[in-house]
């Protein structure tokens, strides 16, 4: 529940609220997911904040555009983070050789 909140407060889910009940939509589970697998990617809750306004204000389209440049950005990230991690792991594989 926290963290739901949280995205709440983050203007990432839009629950319906009646009284203290928060009613999640279709619409807000379906953007749950999409925040979950963003986080999982190393994505930024405002990155992914971003990538979901963009849909709202400009569709599909730009939205698709918008991730196509956020995932090559990403995956050249990770790609460094990948080889700096094979370079350590063969750094200590030696020194313990």
């Amino acid at each position: 529940p926290r963290t739901l909140r949280f995205y709440e407060t983050k203007e990432l889910i839009f629950p319906i609220r009646q009284g203290t009940r928060r009613l999640y939509t279709r619409r807000d589970r379906a953007r749950l997911q999409l925040i979950l697998r963003g986080k999982r990617f190393g994505f930024s809750l405002e990155e992914i904040r971003q990538w979901l306004l963009i849909y709202r204000q400009n569709g599909t389209e730009a939205q698709l555009r918008a991730w196509i440049a956020l995932a090559d950005r990403q995956l050249d990230a990770l790609d460094r983070q990948r080889r700096d991690l094979d370079g350590a792991v063969a750094d200590l594989r030696a020194l313990r050789d």
